[in-house]
């Protein structure tokens, strides 16, 4: 497989933070070939055909890797992810569940952008069983099936569209909309230099600077966005606050967001 330097380095990161079932389950995912390839055809008809942002290998990487940092956060607050909580499987089980959604929450990009979630579910089924077979003894059938519906229920949320109910689907949900910075809106603005309908998406998307997910004050997870002008309010107030809304995570959630060098105003 090509990867590139910049999903190299994603995974490097990723991987450090893990241990046990989740390391294994991860290096299964990255190591799969054609899990790439439908990644990074995903990115050619987000981009290319259909003029979105980035939808490939690097974003799923990093939606993966702001993810894993809140559900550590939480970990270590003592906070109980839903199998915990239900007696189903452990931390560990649900950060399985948790990375397999990220990394394949946008799979069904390489078909359309209307219901690419549904579409996901169908194309990423068949690897997390492939994985969930690979990590666990062939009579944990119960373990294996709630972690699989963990999974698609990441994928089916992470729109913000459908209401979402375990603290791990939220955690997907909050990790992909926490990949809003500049680089993620630069190529589809290199390529295209027409105004367009729905463009504001674009320019307040490339007005994000930083994103940071750090550990709270008040609460478990501190996210922190810095913008270099004020148009990435929009991003903010009509992109990821709403997905922060909709999800079971949002208790635990500080939200900060600023222009550099001014007060940052705080909506959480």
């Amino acid at each position: 497989m090509n990867k590139s330097i910049k999903q190299q380095q994603l995974e490097e990161r990723i991987l450090k933070l893990l241990s046990g079932k989740a390391l294994k389950a991860t290096e299964l995912l990255f190591a799969d070939p054609e899990i790439q390839a439908l990644q990074e055809y995903a990115n050619i008809v987000s981009i290319k055909r259909l003029g979105y942002n980035d939808h490939g290998p690097v974003h799923m990487r990093k939606a993966t890797l702001n993810t894993i940092k809140m559900f550590k956060l939480l970990n270590e607050a003592g906070i109980q992810m839903n199998l915990e909580k239900e007696r189903v499987g452990t931390a560990d089980d649900s950060l399985v569940g948790v990375i397999m959604a990220s990394l394949l929450h946008d799979l069904g990009m390489s078909i359309a952008r209307d219901s690419h979630e549904f579409l996901s579910i169908q194309i990423a089924t068949p690897f997390i069983d492939r994985v969930l077979d690979a990590i666990h003894q062939p009579d944990e059938f119960n373990l294996k099936a709630a972690i699989r519906s963990i999974a698609i229920e990441g994928i089916f949320g992470h729109m913000a569209t459908h209401k979402i109910h375990s603290l791990e689907a939220g955690l997907v949900l909050i990790g992909d909309g926490s990949d809003m910075e500049k680089g993620r809106a630069r190529i589809p603005a290199m390529l295209s230099t027409k105004v367009r309908p729905g463009d504001i998406h674009r320019t307040s998307a490339s007005a994000i600077q930083k994103v940071r997910i750090l550990k709270g004050e008040e609460k478990p997870i501190r996210i922190e966005v810095e913008m270099n002008a004020s148009v990435g309010f929009f991003q903010i107030e009509e992109v990821f606050f709403p997905k922060i809304n909709i999800s079971p995570v949002k208790p635990f959630i500080e939200l900060f967001a600023g222009v550099t060098d001014r007060d940052q105003l705080r909506y959480l």
